[in-house]
């Protein structure tokens, strides 16, 4: 018999602690001296030991704290139960978005933690290693910052949108994405690049930034800060009827929705390598 999951409220709970403890540990060990630790897709797509002692370290507390629970991380990939065992909650972990920034010492990275009931992203936090800022959501229970609710962009004009956006490692993709940029950039106000998936969502969902794409995105990076997003008003998809994923993820208020998916699919943003 399957248990009684717990409410998103209780899980966002056991999130901010860890998260914390972890961007501490993440703090600490960049003040220490950060070395590169193995690379992944290509040589400039870095893992430091700081990455994977942060995952031990949330592996640890969550199995202590919910011995029962499914774990997917970045690093170490699944851990623990299978998501339908005890009361079907999985955690989702990337112990250090925007390793890059985070190994030039540049204060655009963070913890992302979520947890997932039957396959639903109900509760996540995204913390800055850097400067502190953390932003949680629930589902139905809004976005949040520092005691303020969030609510994304009133922009309704492409034009006049500043919009988030990151590139892949692999050099065909790189190229591909610099195409899509190229031919969106005179359509928009401006272009951001800042490193971070988890942080340009979190940053859309405070209208920082208008709206965010981004083809490439893992479970890992989209689960916390797409739920802080939604929570915040945004659409999060993909194109044409997908759901946000590897193949593209877009979010963007409603009135700007339509017009940028209009124009990333008319660019084939969802394509190549």
């Amino acid at each position: 018999m399957i248990a009684s999951a717990p409410t998103p409220r209780e899980l966002l709970t056991i999130a901010v602690e860890v998260a914390r403890d972890a961007a501490a540990t993440a703090h600490r060990m960049r003040a220490e001296g950060v070395s590169v630790a193995a690379t992944k897709s290509t040589a400039t797509d870095v893992v430091t030991a700081a990455d994977r002692a942060v995952e031990r370290q949330v592996l640890a507390a969550l199995r202590d704290r919910r011995p029962g629970d499914a774990v997917l991380g970045e690093e170490y990939g699944v851990a623990g139960a299978g998501p339908d065992a005890g009361d079907g909650v999985r955690w989702i972990v990337d112990p250090i978005d925007g390793t890059v920034n985070y190994l030039y010492g540049l204060p655009y990275c963070a913890v992302s933690l979520a947890a997932e009931v039957a396959g639903e992203v109900v509760a996540g936090v995204v913390r800055n290693v850097f400067t502190g800022e953390e932003w949680t959501a629930t589902a139905g229970g809004g976005a949040w910052r520092d005691g303020r609710r969030l609510r994304c962009s009133a922009e309704a004009d492409l034009g006049q949108a500043l919009v988030a956006t990151g590139f892949g490692y692999a050099a065909g993709r790189r190229a591909h994405q610099a195409r899509v940029v190229a031919e969106l950039i005179p359509h928009v106000r401006d272009i951001r690049r800042m490193g971070a998936a988890a942080l340009d969502l979190c940053l859309a969902a405070e209208g920082r930034v208008d709206a965010y794409f981004e083809k490439g995105l893992a479970a890992w990076d989209l689960a916390a800060g797409g739920l802080v997003a939604r929570e915040a008003g945004l659409l999060v998809t993909g194109l044409s009827g997908r759901p946000a994923g590897p193949d593209l993820a877009l979010a963007a208020p409603p009135a700007l929705h339509g017009p940028l998916h209009a124009r990333l699919a008319d660019l084939d943003a969802a394509g190549g390598p």
